[in-house]
């Protein structure tokens, strides 16, 4: 185990938005290493959102998807006298952002669709909405935690 907690690394904002959070889930779309391309992917999937003329502002809609996705609750095996108890607690606010970007790109993979760039702009829509599979992820996980509250 390590002696401390290693530092936060900083991040740079991304350069059309000038955003943290962009960058943070550009980062969490990356694959080996391939920046510029998990950088096309996203630009191109808040492009078709923006050309679906749902919305104006693409960024927007993500934050709300973002938001609608984060869970409060989740819960965490605790081990009290030879029995594991399923215990529900908080979450912070990175977690809360870093689960709903996994859950978001997760659930984008997995769709059926033309482009990773289609299929992400399709789930972070549905998302926006309060429907979807990363939506549903996260009333799942509320629900263990209201079902664990003793």
């Amino acid at each position: 185990m390590r002696r401390r907690r290693p530092e936060k690394r900083e991040i740079l904002p991304d350069p059309v938005y000038g955003d943290l959070i962009v960058a943070k889930f550009i980062n969490n779309l990356m694959k080996q290493g391939k920046k510029s391309l998990a950088e096309k992917i996203f630009y191109q999937s808040i492009d078709k959102i923006k050309k679906q003329g749902k919305v104006d502002d693409g960024i927007e809609l993500f934050k709300k998807a973002l938001e609608n996705v984060a869970p409060v609750l989740e819960v965490k095996s605790k081990r009290i006298g030879g029995a594991t108890y399923q215990v529900p607690i908080e979450i912070s606010e990175a977690r809360r952002m870093a689960l709903a970007m996994r859950w978001i790109i997760g659930y984008s993979k997995s769709r059926k669709g033309q482009t990773m760039a289609d299929r992400l702009a399709a789930e972070l829509l549905a998302a926006a909405n309060n429907d979807g599979s990363a939506v549903k992820k996260k009333e799942d996980t509320h629900r263990m935690a209201e079902a664990n509250k003793a």
